[in-house]
């Protein structure tokens, strides 16, 4: 009876798997990865990898790098390669060679070559199995070929020349429909492709500007090196999203929630430092109108409204800035006019709010001339602010640094010091009518 338990619990425990991995991803995060590869063992390869893509990336490293060697090859082999090398990347030194070596040879030295490439380039994203035809293959062919091999995320097919360069694509569609006799070369249609060095953005603009599946890799020559798909892509878009978010905040692209603790201090405490630096920039701005403030202390209480509003303007516009260059939408060279754009709509915005903010300061106060201040800085505040939320990352991609790593820093400490500035400085002219 107890025999008939066990196994009945262990029935349900490889169901539960294999028909919800989302909920199962959750439940064995909180286990080691050691624990987490022995349940799986005897799991077939088709449920065990949508279980391991949908661990947190350093959890699945350590899990993949946990599992008996038939198994970790056999995973591997039936992930997307851009995917097993970006789980590698998390892993050290020695246990990521470790794992190299217990893969199949041929996904081990294309996983080699791929880690050559630059970190967010074409050549980390792309699938090396890409399948070229040569011209004078017909369409039967092609199909036999396709019938045969294990990839079957295949949406189009490209032809190259006896030195394997890349000279058109032919769709599937296409394919499936033509006649088996049919050339190749005749059904292809000219090809858009990367080279393997290009950005993710450059990868990004030939996504959508094609309206493409799927986009073949080649080197300087123009010879076929792989193919990026359209989830690769998205997959990677997201995790880059995600990395900004945590980028402009002062966080590590690389920091997850379970991250260790020492890593976490390393990577956050020298942005802390550099905030604390502009923090105390700010406050000296306030310092040399200490004398304004000491005759009104009402501005005191009300400079918290100014400087917030100024943020909130100028993370505004660098949200939609980094957007448009991450999206290529804009281009460095089109600053100008987005910043105009922004100061126009910050002109408006702030005209609003300045006017319900004096309505409100004026309720509070009775000081018509408070009014008056807060309601002029705030306009003027607040399109410095929307100004800001464009120069600054422009101005540090046109630097080739990273705008998402310190656009929010820099950017809240322009709208601190021109908040402050401008309201305590108006202020003191008009410190008459206080």
């Amino acid at each position: 009876m107890r025999d008939e338990t066990t196994a009945g619990l262990a029935a349900l425990a490889r169901t539960y798997l294999r028909e919800f991995p989302d909920e199962a991803s959750r439940r064995l995060a909180g286990l080691e990865a050691e624990e987490i590869a022995q349940l799986l063992l005897n799991e077939p390869v088709r449920y065990v990898v949508p279980l391991i893509e949908r661990l947190e990336p350093i959890s699945a490293a350590e899990v993949l790098a946990a599992l008996a060697q038939d198994v970790a090859r056999d995973v591997a082999m039936a992930m997307d390669p851009a995917r097993v090398l970006s789980l590698l990347s998390w892993l050290d030194e020695q246990p990521r060679a470790a794992l190299l070596d217990r893969l199949e040879p041929g996904l081990a030295r294309e996983l080699r070559r791929m880690a050559e490439y630059p970190p967010e380039s074409a050549g980390r994203l792309m699938d090396p199995r890409a399948l070229g035809f040569r011209t004078g293959t017909t369409v039967q062919q092609a199909l036999t070929r396709l019938r045969a091999v294990r990839e079957r995320r295949v949406a189009d097919v490209f032809l190259t020349d006896d030195e394997h360069r890349l000279t058109g694509s032919v769709p599937l569609q296409t394919l499936a429909v033509a006649p088996p006799s049919a050339l190749l070369e005749t059904l292809a249609q000219p090809a858009v492709a990367v080279q393997a060095v290009d950005p993710h953005d450059e990868v990004v603009e030939r996504f959508t500007s094609a309206r493409l599946s799927s986009l073949p890799v080649v080197d300087f020559d123009g010879r076929l090196l792989g193919v990026i798909r359209y989830d690769t892509l998205a997959t990677a878009a997201q995790e880059d999203v995600a990395a900004d978010m945590q980028a402009m905040v002062g966080a590590s692209r690389q920091e997850r929630a379970l991250s260790p603790v020492s890593f976490a201090v390393k990577k956050r405490l020298p942005w802390l430092e550099i905030n604390l630096a502009t923090a105390f920039l700010a406050a000296a701005v306030v310092g040399l109108f200490e004398g304004t403030i000491a005759r009104f202390t009402a501005l005191a209480v009300l400079l918290p409204v100014v400087a917030g509003q100024s943020g909130n303007t100028g993370a505004q516009a660098l949200a939609v800035t980094m957007r448009g260059l991450a999206m290529r939408e804009i281009r460095i060279g089109q600053w100008a006019r987005v910043a105009r754009k922004e100061a126009g709509v910050a002109l408006l915005n702030g005209i609003a709010v300045s006017l319900t903010t004096a309505a409100g300061v004026f309720l509070w106060s009775r000081s018509p001339g408070l009014a008056l201040v807060i309601g002029s800085s705030m306009v003027l505040s607040m399109i410095a602010a929307g100004v800001a939320g464009v120069v600054v990352p422009t101005t540090l991609t046109t630097l080739g640094q990273d705008p998402a790593q310190s656009s929010s820093i820099i950017l809240t400490t322009v709208t601190d010091v021109v908040g402050f500035a401008s309201f305590l400085g108006i202020a003191t002219l008009l410190a008459r009518l206080l």
